[in-house]
C-alpha cells in the first residue's frame, strides 16, 4: 500500500488541498454504487447550490489506485461553480484489481448516476466524464465504449447505459502497445512496469501483452460516434508521453471522431495552476452538454 499512494500523488499533487470551492455546495459521501466480492464501491455526490441540471464523473484515479482520502472537493471548485454536480468515484485498485476489473466499475458507476439521474436533479441523457492520468484512460474507456445497458438483468441499475455523452481529461494513456514511439510496449511492461500489478499476469508474455493491449487501449475503439474529448497533456510529461495524445488525435482525425487536444507548453505529468485549467473543461462541457457559446477561455491557449 505504501508503494502505491506516491502513484496516486503524482496525479493529484497539483491540485490546491486547501481549496474550497467558493460556490455553497452539498458533499454526500460514501455513495454505495455497488458491491465487488462483498466489498463497496463508493463515490461522493457534490450538489452545487444552483445546480445546472449536468453531472460529470470525476474519477478518483492515479496508477490505477483510488481512495476516498484522494477526493479533494477544491480541485471540483470550477465545475461546481459553474453548476455542475459531481460524482467522485473510488473503484477498486490495484493490486487487487486489474485494468479490465477497474473499467468494469466505472462503466457500472455511469450506470448508477444515470439510473439515479431524477434523484440528484440531472439529465440521464446529458452525462459528463473526467480524470487524469489513470482517471483520464477510464474517462477515454467510457467515452469510446460506453455500452448499452442488459435488459434481461434483474438489477436496474445494470440495465442502463454506460455511455457519457462529453470527456473531458488530462494526459491519458490510449495506447499502451506504442507508449512512446510505435512498437514501445508499455502493457504493464518496460516504460509501465511498475505498474504491473495493474495489468495482471497477462502482462507476463509478449503475447497476452499483445491481447491486452488490443483490449485496455482506447485507441482501437475510437468511431466517428464517439462522445466529443477534449484532451490537456504537457509536452514534459515524463510519466505519460504526450505521444499518447497525439496518436490519439491522429485516429481521430482519420474516423472524424470529435476531439481537441490542447498542448500545455513545459508542463509535466501535473502542473501547478491546474485548477484554473479546469475552467477550460466546464467550458467544453457547457458547449458540449449544454449548448452553450464556447467562451474565450476553451480556444487552446497554454
Amino acid at each position: 500500500m505504501k508503494k502505491l499512494l506516491p502513484l496516486l500523488a503524482i496525479t493529484l499533487s497539483f491540485w490546491s488541498a486547501q481549496a474550497q470551492p467558493s460556490a455553497d455546495y452539498k458533499r454526500t459521501e460514501d455513495v454505495i454504487y455497488s458491491r465487488k466480492f462483498g466489498s463497496a464501491l463508493t463515490m461522493d455526490i457534490f450538489q452545487p447550490a444552483k445546480p445546472n441540471g449536468i453531472g460529470i464523473l470525476w474519477t478518483v484515479s492515479g496508477g490505477f489506485f483510488s481512495s476516498h482520502e484522494a477526493i479533494n472537493p477544491g480541485a471540483y471548485r470550477p465545475l461546481l461553480e459553474r453548476g455542475y454536480t459531481v460524482f467522485a468515484v473510488v473503484h477498486g485498485s490495484q493490486p487487487k484489481y486489474t485494468i479490465p476489473e477497474i473499467e468494469l466499475d466505472i462503466h457500472r458507476a455511469v450506470r448508477f448516476v444515470r439510473h439515479n439521474a431524477a434523484k440528484y436533479s440531472i439529465d440521464p441523457d446529458h452525462i459528463g466524464i473526467t480524470g487524469s492520468s489513470a482517471g483520464a484512460h477510464l474517462s477515454l474507456t467510457i467515452g469510446t465504449q460506453g455500452a448499452p445497458g442488459d435488459p434481461n438483468s434483474k438489477d436496474p441499475i445494470d440495465r442502463e447505459s454506460s455511455a457519457v455523452q462529453c470527456v473531458a481529461c488530462f494526459y491519458p494513456p490510449t495506447d499502451f502497445l506504442n507508449w512512446s514511439k510505435e512498437g514501445d510496449d508499455g502493457v504493464g511492461f518496460g516504460p509501465t512496469i511498475r505498474h504491473q500489478a495493474a495489468f495482471g499476469p497477462r502482462s507476463y508474455s509478449p503475447e497476452s501483452r499483445l491481447t491486452l493491449g488490443h483490449e485496455i487501449s482506447p485507441i482501437y475503439f475510437v468511431t466517428k460516434n464517439m462522445a466529443p474529448t477534449l484532451v490537456l497533456h504537457g509536452d514534459s510529461d515524463h510519466e505519460v508521453p504526450l505521444y499518447q495524445a497525439q496518436i490519439f488525435e491522429q485516429r481521430c482525425k482519420e474516423l472524424g471522431a470529435p476531439y481537441k487536444l490542447i498542448i500545455k507548453q513545459g508542463k509535466d505529468h501535473g502542473w501547478p495552476g491546474m485548477e484554473t485549467d479546469l475552467k477550460v473543461f466546464a467550458d467544453w462541457f457547457d458547449e458540449n452538454l449544454r449548448g452553450l457559446k464556447t467562451t474565450a477561455s476553451s480556444q487552446g491557449k497554454n
